[in-house]
């Protein structure tokens, strides 16, 4: 019976080390991340996303369109959160990921770190053991449904590892909205396609979204249109843009 050398244990200098690699990691993110649009920062009650907060997602609509605008609005947020150079980890139970795409909007391979389980909770266990370690950038976990139980187990990992979790709701059927399940998160998107600008000339202008938060913690519900995310990840407002009317109060209802 063979067996392995035991891996030599690592040095207190390389502990120390490492411990304050983490520190800076978790520094440079900080506990707030802004999207740098001030008509969408200015409507979020505390001015951006919570670092170490659960956030979901989910497209507006079961188009293929749609599902890829809500695919791309989340790497873009895993992409800033990943700015100072940290991994991002991706849970997935079906790897239909495209990775040009998720390039284009700042979240490159050197980036990401995949994961792939069979099914939701396996999904769920490999984001909250990732928000727990503290040393990655971000978690996406892509499922198909989460409850309460699971939401607030994500909730409390984030917390505990200081790591933002985004919560992708998947796969939705055509007759049910993913987000009519009670949730811990802290914001609750909604992400669809909308026409591009015209330009002056022949050719395909900037991607342009509606983004509705349909519910946050100490704050109330709104949509705007919004220009896709660029190559750092970042929206931006549309040039001669008319916002969106503010969603009324009982969405936030309809939405939890």
């Amino acid at each position: 019976m063979s067996t392995q050398p035991a891996l030599p244990s690592p040095s207190q200098e390389q502990l120390d080390a490492l411990r304050a690699k983490l520190t800076s990691a978790r520094a440079s993110r900080g506990p707030v991340l802004p999207f740098g649009v001030p008509m969408l920062d200015e409507r979020l009650a505390f001015g951006g996303l919570d670092g170490a907060g659960l956030h979901e997602v989910a497209a507006a609509s079961s188009k293929l369109s749609d599902d890829a605008a809500a695919t791309l609005f989340a790497a873009g947020i895993a992409a800033r959160f990943a700015s100072s150079g940290f991994t991002v980890l991706w849970a997935v139970s079906r790897f239909d990921l495209y990775a040009p795409g998720l390039e284009q909007v700042g979240l490159g391979p050197s980036r990401l770190l995949y994961a792939e389980g069979k099914k939701d909770q396996e999904v769920l266990a490999i984001a909250e053991d990732g928000l727990r370690d503290g040393s990655l950038a971000c978690v996406i976990a892509e499922v198909r449904s989460a409850d309460m139980t699971a939401t607030r187990r994500l909730q409390l990992a984030a917390s505990d590892g200081q790591t933002p979790m985004l919560l992708y709701r998947r796969h939705r059927a055509r007759d049910q909205c993913p987000l009519t399940q009670n949730s811990s998160a802290m914001t609750r998107w909604r992400i669809g396609c909308l026409p591009s600008a015209p330009l002056p000339h022949p050719g395909v202008g900037r991607a342009r979204w509606s983004v509705e938060l349909a519910r946050q913690r100490g704050g109330n519900p709104f949509s705007l249109d919004l220009d896709a995310c660029d190559d750092k990840g970042c929206l931006a407002r549309p040039a001669l843009s008319i916002d969106r009317a503010i969603a009324p109060a009982g969405s936030a209802n309809r939405a939890a």
